[in-house]
This record gives C-alpha cells, sequence and structure tokens, in this order.
C-alpha cells in the first residue's frame, strides 16, 4: 500500500503548478511551496495554484549568502513537515542543508537523458548536437551539477524539425508532469530505484545565455546549422546578419526537393554567402552544397515571415465589427492579466516581460475564451498586441480575410451576377500559367468562348506531384489531427454553400447543365459529400487481434489504417464539381494530397473550387488542378511512379488504357466506367410512376448520367399505353437556355458528343429500331439535340448494347411468363453500372436483385443516389467505390504491428 507523502514543492513555472496540482490529485499532501519572487506584479503560475488551494507559499529571493546558508531560510524551510523535496522546475541553486533535510531527501527533474546534456540548456543541446532520441531524467539531487543516481527516464524519438517548442510541448511537458508524480509514488512505495549515473557519455553544456553563444557558423554543413537553428528556436533565436542588419532565424528545415524554389529577391549574408527570398522563406546554401530553408526572421523585437524581408510594410487593415470589438476588450483583459501592466495598443508582449510560458497561457486562454486556436508563432508573428488582435479576429473569422488569392481572373455577366473566377493551373496553391498551349472552353448554349484555359504538360505535371509529395510527407497537411482536417474540409462545405449560386452559374455556363439541377445536384450533392467525409476524418481507426502467444512472452497485434500517400484523378465533364467532390473528398478525408484533372471541356468549377479550398485553409500543395488534354496531361498523372493511387470516372476504353499503364509502379486503382443500365417495368407498376420514372432515368441531365437506364425493358401488356403516355410528356418537355428557371432540358455539353448523338441515332434507325421522336440537333444556336426515344429496340442492335450517354430512350418489350429469361436478356451487356425494376411484387423485386449483375439496384425509384450509400460498378463499368464508408478504402491502406513483451 502507498504512503501518502508530505511534500515540499521547490520551483516555478506551469510545469510546477501541473505537477502541484497532479500530486493532490494522487493523495500526497503539499505542506509548502517555495518559489521565486514577483517580476513586477506578476506573481508564478505555481504560488497562484498553491494559494489558491491554502498552501503556504514562500516566495525566496535567495537560498544562500555569498555560498553560506542563510539561517532564517533554513528556519522558514524547517517551519513545515517535508517527506521528500519535489523540484519539478527550479532555477535557484538551492543548498545541500535543504536538498538532505527530509526522511527521503530530494528528487528533480532534468530534460535530458543523464549524463548527458548536464546543464541548464540541456533541450536545446539535444537538437544542437543531432541526437536521435530526446528524452528526461528524474534523479536525485547531489551536491553535483545534474549527478545525482537515476530515479525515472523516458524517452523520445526526435523528429527532423523539431525545435524546443515542439519537444517541450509534445513530450517533456507533458509526459514530465505524470512522470514527477510517478516517481514521487515509487518513493512512497519504497520501491524507487537509484542508479548510479555513469561518466561514460556523460557532457557537460554551457548556458547558451551568452549572445556569443547564438551566433550561427556558417562553416558547418547544412544539418548541423539546421540543428544549431533549431536548438535556440523559438528562445532567444540563432543570430546573423543580414545585408549587415541582424537577425535572429527561426522555423528551420532541410531542403530536400531538387528543384529550386522561383526566386523573389537576394540578401547578402555573412562574408560571401547569399540567401534567396522566396515565397516558402529564405533559402540558404551551406557549405557542402546543400539548403536550409528558413521561415521566420526577427529583427529587433518584430518577427515577420522570412519571404517578406525587405519589404514595404504590408499589415492588413482590418475593420471591427460590433461584436470583434468585444474580443478587443477580452484580448486586452487576458494580456494584462497575464503581464500585470496596462495595455495599449502598442504594447509588445515580449518587450513587457512575457516569457514562453506566457506565450502557452495566452493561447490557452485565447482558445478558452474565444474558441479561436493559435500556434506559439502567431504570438511571435503578431507580438504587438493590436496586431495580435488582428490575428485572432482573422483567425476567427476562418482566415477568410486574411487570405488574398492572387490569380489572372475572367469575369462574366450571368444570371444577374458578375462571375469571378480563375484560367490557370493551381499548383503549390498558387495560379500559375502551365507549359502547354491554352485551351478555349466553350459555353454549350450559345458556342460562345467563355475564355482560354491555361493546359499543363508533364513538367506542369511533375511539379504538382512533387509538391503534393512534399505536402504529404512535410507539410502542414501531415502535421495536424484528424479532427484538425475534418474541421477544414468542414469550412471548405461552408465556403462552397456560401458561393453556392456562383458555383452553379458557373457550371451551366460550362457544362450546359439546367441552372436548378446545378444548384440541387451539381453543387448541392457536391456540399453534402464534402461534409460526409469531413465527418469521417477523425473516426478511421483499425482493430486489435488476438494472435497466438510466443510463450513464456505475449503478444499484442494491432493495424492502422494509413493514407496512401500522392493520389491522381482524373474526372469526367457531365458533373463536373460533383464528380470532383465524390473522389476528393474520401481522399482528403484519408489525408491524403492530391493531383487532379478535370475534363479539357468543363475545367470552371474545378479552377473556382482551389481558389475557395486556398480560402479555407486547406494547405498549399494538398489540392493540385492541372488542366489539359487526356493524352497529355491524364497520360503523365497515369504513369507518373511518385503517384500511388488513381481514380477516374470516363469511359471504357479510356479506362482500359488506363489500367495497363498503371502496372508501371503497381499503382492503386480505381474505376468509374460506362454503363448501359436496364430498368425493368412490369405491368403491376403504376403506370403514370413508371412514366415519371421512366422518363427521369433516361433524361435526366439531358443523359449525360453515368447511371442513365441505356435501355428500357417494358412489360407487353402495358408497353403501347406506356410509350403513348410517353410521347406526351417528352413533348412537355422545356427545352433552352439552361439558366431560365423554366427550362428543364439544356444543351449537350459540347460539339463532338452532340455529333456523336446524331451518329447513334442514324445507327439505331439503319439497324431497324422504330424512331417515334426526336433524333435530331434543334435549329438553333448550341449544342442542342431533341429528347429522342425508339422502340422495337432487339437485342442484338448496336443501340442495344452500347451507351449512348445522352438523352436517348430505349424501350424494348418483354413477356413476364419467363423470369429467368428477362434477366439473362437484362445481363447481356459487358457493363454492370446500374439497374432498376418497377414492381409492386417483392419477390420480383429480389429475385431481380438478386440476379442482376450492377453495382446498384434501384427498387421502384431511379437515380436516388446519396453520399452514404457506395456507388460503383461491376464488369466492364469498372471497380472500387465513390461515396459512403467504403469510399475511404480506396484511399487507406492497412498495416499490421505486431508487438512481444
Amino acid at each position: 500500500m502507498m504512503t501518502q507523502l508530505k511534500v515540499a514543492i521547490i520551483g516555478q513555472s506551469p510545469f510546477a503548478a501541473e505537477v502541484y496540482k497532479l500530486l493532490r490529485q494522487n493523495g500526497h499532501r503539499v505542506t509548502g511551496v517555495f518559489t521565486i519572487p514577483d517580476k513586477g506584479s506578476r506573481e508564478d503560475p505555481l504560488a497562484i495554484t498553491a494559494k489558491a488551494n491554502n498552501t503556504p507559499v514562500f516566495k525566496m529571493k535567495a537560498w544562500r549568502s555569498r555560498g553560506v546558508l542563510l539561517p532564517e531560510v533554513l528556519e522558514l524551510y524547517k517551519s513545515i513537515e517535508v517527506d521528500l523535496n519535489v523540484l519539478p522546475f527550479c532555477t535557484q541553486f538551492i543548498p545541500m542543508e535543504v536538498i538532505n533535510y527530509p526522511r527521503y531527501r530530494s528528487i528533480c527533474y532534468h530534460p535530458s537523458l543523464l549524463p548527458r546534456h548536464r546543464g541548464a540548456s540541456a533541450i536545446s543541446w539535444t537538437l544542437i548536437q543531432g541526437d536521435k532520441t530526446a528524452g528526461f531524467s528524474i534523479f536525485w539531487a547531489d551536491d553535483g551539477l545534474d549527478t545525482g543516481p537515476v530515479l525515472l527516464q523516458k524517452s523520445y524519438k526526435v523528429k527532423l524539425n523539431d525545435t524546443v517548442d515542439s519537444l517541450y510541448n509534445n513530450f517533456l511537458y507533458p509526459e514530465g508532469i505524470v512522470a514527477m508524480v510517478e516517481a514521487v509514488d515509487l518513493v512512497a512505495k519504497g520501491t524507487a530505484p537509484a542508479i548510479p549515473q555513469s561518466e561514460v557519455g556523460a557532457t557537460y553544456d554551457p548556458m547558451l545565455n551568452k549572445k556569443e553563444h547564438q551566433r550561427i557558423d556558417w562553416t558547418k554543413p547544412a544539418e548541423e546549422v539546421h540543428n544549431f537553428i533549431r536548438g535556440l528556436d523559438s528562445t532567444p533565436g540563432a543570430w546573423t546578419t543580414i545585408s549587415g542588419e541582424e537577425v535572429r532565424l527561426f522555423g528551420s528545415s532541410l531542403w530536400n526537393s531538387d528543384t529550386l524554389p522561383k526566386v523573389t529577391n537576394e540578401v547578402d549574408l555573412v562574408g560571401e554567402r547569399k540567401g534567396s527570398i522566396h515565397r516558402d522563406g529564405l533559402l540558404i546554401e551551406t557549405v557542402d552544397g546543400r539548403f536550409i530553408n528558413v521561415e521566420r526572421i526577427k529583427i529587433g523585437t518584430k518577427t515577420i515571415h522570412a519571404s517578406k524581408y525587405g519589404q514595404a510594410n504590408s499589415d492588413i487593415d482590418v475593420d471591427f465589427s460590433e461584436e470583434e470589438l468585444k474580443t478587443t476588450d477580452g484580448l486586452r483583459r487576458i494580456w494584462e492579466n497575464i503581464l500585470k501592466i496596462d495595455v495599449e495598443n502598442d504594447t509588445d508582449f515580449f518587450v513587457s516581460g512575457g516569457g514562453s510560458m506566457d506565450v502557452v497561457r495566452l493561447i490557452e486562454e485565447v482558445k478558452d475564451s474565444f474558441n479561436v486556436t493559435l500556434q506559439n508563432t502567431d504570438v511571435f508573428m503578431a507580438s504587438v498586441f493590436i496586431d495580435f488582435v488582428k490575428t485572432v479576429v482573422l483567425a476567427s473569422r476562418g482566415n477568410v480575410a486574411s487570405k488574398e488569392i492572387k490569380y489572372d481572373a475572367v469575369e462574366v455577366h450571368a444570371n444577374n451576377m458578375i462571375l469571378r473566377f480563375p484560367k490557370q493551373l493551381f499548383i503549390d496553391g498558387e495560379f500559375v500559367n502551365g507549359h502547354g498551349k491554352p485551351i478555349d472552353t466553350i459555353n454549350p448554349h450559345d458556342e460562345s468562348i467563355i475564355c482560354s484555359v491555361e493546359s499543363a504538360n508533364i513538367e506542369d505535371v511533375d511539379r504538382a506531384v512533387r509538391v503534393a509529395k512534399e505536402a504529404f510527407e512535410m507539410g502542414e497537411w501531415s502535421k495536424i489531427s484528424a479532427r484538425e482536417r475534418g474541421a477544414l474540409l468542414f469550412k471548405l462545405a461552408d465556403l462552397m454553400e456560401q458561393h453556392k449560386e456562383e458555383l452553379a452559374t458557373l457550371e451551366s455556363l460550362d457544362s450546359g447543365a439546367v441552372y436548378t439541377l446545378a444548384l440541387k445536384t451539381h453543387v448541392g450533392m457536391s456540399i453534402e459529400t464534402w461534409r460526409y467525409f469531413a465527418g469521417w476524418c477523425d473516426k478511421i481507426q483499425g482493430t486489435t487481434i488476438p494472435i497466438s502467444h510466443a510463450r513464456p512472452n505475449r503478444n499484442l497485434t494491432f493495424t492502422g489504417r494509413e493514407p496512401i500517400g500522392v493520389c491522381g484523378l482524373i474526372t469526367p465533364w457531365n458533373y463536373p464539381l460533383m464528380m470532383l467532390s465524390w473522389k476528393m473528398a474520401a481522399c482528403l478525408a484519408a489525408g491524403n494530397t492530391v493531383v487532379m484533372k478535370p475534363a479539357q471541356v468543363s475545367p470552371l468549377t474545378a479552377l473556382k473550387f482551389a481558389e475557395l479550398s486556398a480560402i479555407a485553409g486547406i494547405p498549399r500543395g494538398v489540392i493540385n488542378i492541372v488542366c489539359g488534354y487526356g493524352n497529355e496531361v491524364g497520360n503523365a498523372i497515369v504513369k507518373h511512379p511518385l503517384i500511388r493511387k488513381l481514380g477516374f470516372t470516363g469511359s471504357t476504353p479510356v479506362g482500359q488504357t488506363i489500367m495497363k499503364a498503371c502496372d508501371s509502379n503497381l499503382k492503386r486503382l480505381s474505376l468509374e466506367l460506362g454503363g448501359k443500365s436496364p430498368l425493368v417495368i412490369f405491368d403491376d407498376a403504376d403506370i403514370q410512376q413508371a412514366v415519371r420514372v421512366g422518363m427521369n432515368s433516361v433524361f435526366f441531365n439531358k443523359g449525360e448520367n453515368c447511371i442513365a437506364a441505356g435501355r428500357l425493358f417494358v412489360e407487353e401488356t402495358i408497353h403501347d399505353e406506356f410509350v403513348r403516355r410517353v410521347l406526351d410528356e417528352v413533348k412537355k418537355i422545356c427545352i433552352g437556355n439552361p439558366l431560365d428557371r423554366s427550362t428543364a432540358h439544356g444543351p449537350q455539353n459540347h460539339k463532338s458528343h452532340l455529333e456523336k448523338l446524331l451518329m447513334f441515332v442514324r445507327k439505331g434507325v439503319s439497324e431497324g429500331a422504330n424512331l417515334v421522336y426526336g433524333g435530331g440537333r434543334l435549329n438553333r444556336p448550341g449544342w442542342y439535340f431533341q429528347p429522342t426515344i425508339f422502340t422495337d429496340v432487339k437485342d442484338f442492335m448496336y443501340v442495344a448494347k452500347e451507351e449512348s450517354f445522352g438523352p436517348i430512350m430505349l424501350i424494348s418489350k418483354f413477356n413476364r411468363q419467363n423470369m429467368d429469361e428477362l434477366i439473362d436478356r437484362v445481363n447481356n451487356t459487358e457493363y454492370g453500372l446500374a439497374s432498376g425494376i418497377l414492381t409492386k411484387n417483392i419477390d420480383k423485386a429480389l429475385k431481380f436483385a438478386e440476379k442482376v449483375e450492377a453495382g446498384t439496384v434501384f427498387i421502384n425509384t431511379y437515380n436516388k443516389t446519396d453520399v452514404a450509400a457506395p456507388f460503383g460498378g461491376c464488369k466492364m463499368s469498372g471497380f472500387g467505390k465513390d461515396l459512403g464508408q467504403e469510399a475511404l478504402n480506396e484511399y487507406l491502406k492497412t498495416k499490421t504491428v505486431i508487438i512481444e513483451y
């Protein structure tokens, strides 16, 4: 049974305050707290926490005078009962008379794996020396410098770009608090070890509080320079001179790309060394020919993004709403509570005495009070109060106001609004010109040119893939949590909803979709898709699996679901935004990055979507949109060796070509291809419902619908009545400008498709099918094709086997007497995307659903898709699923981990 100890805590900081709280929670009694004096009117967090619980607090200016213990201090210390001294974080020298006084003496926390890195700057030296493993030690205090016997140690694998802050916040702080209390519990139980430190491998590192120890040595190779900068990040900062001006550098990383960035300015460093300013920071070549990149530069008291160095003041003007003015008052109170001074608009947080732990407190209080999440760097970049207020306000707005998305804009007046949209490729978070020949995108309503869209080539695709790979492996996307990823996707969906009329209008102009349908389906279902998969982000998980044990040991096995990496997506022209969303939402929810090619005839909503994704805060490199022709751009995506997964929606012949090309690096593949979906109508179905469903199954989205009913099988007893009623209804279809609210049927997407439909009709007539309505192009500008009806379609005919992908209804008779024969006829196609049946007989319906070879079966409905229901086909309609939980599997890999203990 564990003894409850009387503990004295000697130290300071929030770390010590958290140790205090957890010790009390574990049943130990803290009989006194010895901490540092107030700084001005600011009490240490340990003192504040202890006083709130009526624990005696002693603020010690000094424990000794000229190396001798002050008698009055010892008497003060002896005035409380103590079994054990606990020193979580202490900057004062504690005399041995105090260290050895309690029954169990004293234990200390040190942020390194002793005996390595003894001294006050241990975390910094762990990084500067390039240690692969960091950690902390809890040891029994003695009269040496961090030399006492070790009670407990814990380690942590250092990441390539860890800094002092990230090591402390991710491991040393949270795990150290728990370990301090664990150590006290071991003392209480009488099981605490005391392992003597070896002098083998011991290091005594100097304190890095002198300026000469903080200067960068440019004679060192890249990795050593990088380690030095991150070892002094975020305080005090490694310094050098740029153009004769002393600066401190933060946010270092090794530049691992073979491609150097576009340089906006060059600066002089020490000696002959040059630095290159670019969009992502300051790139510096080191003596070994490698490069480091620096994100932030501190000049005096002001920290700026390195890309802004040498530029005129680019402060953002923010107009505050009345509600945001209240935010300003609340933030001022938080600053005043932390700094213990009156805060003016020009008050600098760090000049006024704010330290690194005050930054942690500030971030937490802003999060608690305003539900705004900031990073440490946000405070360093906006250390003046009014700048900090702007940062918080912009973050609360979703950063929309702070993002300036630059592109060569196209402006079009349509649908009583002014549309403004990009026409360039979107690579690495920027709109850029391509190296291919621009492609005119045509309005199918009047055949006018909307704009000329930039086209990519192989070089552009390669760049897009490489930045997507970098974003996946090293970018912000790789660092955020699954829940944060979901929040970004929700924000993107909200932005799409705010711009839904604009997106729907653009979809109508570019693809010929009827505006009301574009608003409800093309755009509406896209928004639903993003919200659905945003909700999945933090619910992707593995399993634990019982396996045979390797006796006498035991084994634990679990699986993890991980993103694949860079994914290539190629989408069709019939639902430009919706097909993008169906694939990309699942892809990003799983944590991948993407290079996507929209159809060359309808790319505009994809580019507008790219703009919204940047505004939403999706990190650069995560989404890349490359426009162009399939034989060059699509082929480059398919064959690129760094793309590990390809998702394609389009025709079966192109899908077959893609499948062959993907064997170059065995990339994962999902294909949603052509269809020749049957709809079977029995005579017990309600005839008017059958007409309505049949019309919708064929003419929805002017027949440019992958699951359109390519063939209707109508029971012979109702065949003539069905045809008569369909002819009555088809004549009522209002054909015209897709932006007119009364229009039900717009133009076909592009000219070559219209010509294909005309050829399809000629083929049907030549084979003997009965053309009872339509079949021609309307006599008006634009790519308008009449809704068309064929009867007497025989199974051997071309039109009965091949997909038209247009508003062509093909009707065949059947006799109910032989259900098996009907199923054989229905399945006598190489396609297997969808199918439908209309009947009141549940036995027929379920038998049909069981026997039909199709990915989706509609019973007494058609075209009813939902974001939660898996969508995809079989046979030559492809494989893999969009939508629903199953779609996530297309973009995840499973890793099995087996542990023996």
